[in-house]
């Protein structure tokens, strides 16, 4: 190897590192696209995908749309949601039979009293059981919904200790929603403004 090719095997090198350095000086100039928590809180929440949520019916916002008819599980590739009816079928809310189901915040340790949905005469559900941790977030449980009961929450601050804290309830979570939501304003007919 002679003293040229040491030279250009050099500056071979050093256009490499020059090069690189000007990649790394034009990231360094951008704008930060991460938030940085808690200094930062997440502003464009309209595009963020949580967890499945149920959907309130307008008149009713604590009782589901769902109809119990199980189609949401049947489409759902990691089968991390579970739809009962009360047992008896019936066509309430559920909750009356639900002795069996000790629930801890959104936690649901067991819903012994529950069959598996669908069930014939069943209209709500009994159970609504979700266990996030097995959720890919593929949206086919949304999208085969015939009702149009599930979507995707803007839960954004969900944390948990367990894989036991992301097995949710559903119902109860709803009812919790709806219990918590601001009564709606009634609409003032035109004649009263003027």
């Amino acid at each position: 190897m002679s003293v040229s090719d040491l030279f250009r095997e050099a500056a071979t090198g050093l256009k490499s590192l020059f090069v690189g350095l000007g990649i790394t000086g034009k990231a360094f100039t951008r704008p930060a696209v991460t938030v940085i928590y808690p200094r930062q809180e997440v502003g464009n929440l309209d595009t963020y995908r949580g967890h499945v949520e149920l959907i309130g019916r307008e008149d009713k916002p604590g009782v589901p749309r769902c109809i119990a008819c199980g189609a949401c599980t049947r489409a759902c590739p990691s089968q991390c949601l579970s739809v009962a009816c009360p047992i008896g079928g019936g066509s309430g809310s559920g909750h009356e039979n639900m002795e069996g189901v000790e629930m801890a915040g959104e936690l649901i340790a067991r819903a012994a009293t529950m069959a598996p949905a669908p069930q014939k005469g069943c209209k709500l559900p009994g159970a609504f059981i979700y266990d996030y941790s097995l959720c890919s977030l593929c949206g086919q449980c949304v999208r085969a919904c015939p009702v149009d009961s599930l979507r995707f929450s803007q839960h954004v601050y969900f944390v948990g200790a367990s894989r036991a804290d992301f097995r949710l309830d559903l119902l109860a979570r709803l009812t919790r929603q709806a219990v918590n939501a601001p009564a709606p304003t009634p609409a003032v007919p035109l004649e009263e403004h003027a």
